[in-house]
């Protein structure tokens, strides 16, 4: 007696696993996208809450400090050039807290990347499987 050789699928069978296998991989590119996705809003939150916090820091910082340091210098020279000197400052260090906000915003990926680079690797494993 021979022993039973194992079936060997069906082309319909086939076709159905592989659509299982390509709905699945779809469902799991779009996670990937949705979790990338989701960290680059984090960071984006992160950035632009540093520069709201360095806004109403640099306001509130300017106009207390402002008014102290022009009544102080205010019996060394003329009120004019005192307030002039001190605005000069504040504009200063309000530029410093926009370029470092700035800088973090730039770092922030609007393109989920990791997600495209699996796209394009399902892309080329498809065209190859096809030949």
């Amino acid at each position: 007696m021979t022993a039973p050789t194992p079936e060997q699928p069906t082309i319909g069978q086939l076709v159905s696993d592989l659509g299982a296998d390509l709905s699945k991989l779809f469902r799991q590119e779009v996670e990937l996208a949705r979790t990338e996705l989701r960290e680059e809003a984090v960071k984006a939150g992160k950035a632009a809450s540093l520069l709201s916090v360095a806004g109403v820091a640099g306001l509130m910082a300017a106009f207390l400090v402002s008014l102290a340091v022009v009544f102080g210098l205010d019996s060394v020279i003329d009120a004019g050039w005192a307030a002039l000197i001190v605005a000069v400052i504040w504009g200063a260090v309000g530029a410093i807290a926009y370029t470092n906000g700035r800088k973090r915003m730039r770092e922030v990926s609007p393109v989920p990347e990791k997600t495209v680079e699996t796209l394009k690797e399902d892309a080329r494993w498809a065209r190859d499987l096809k030949s």
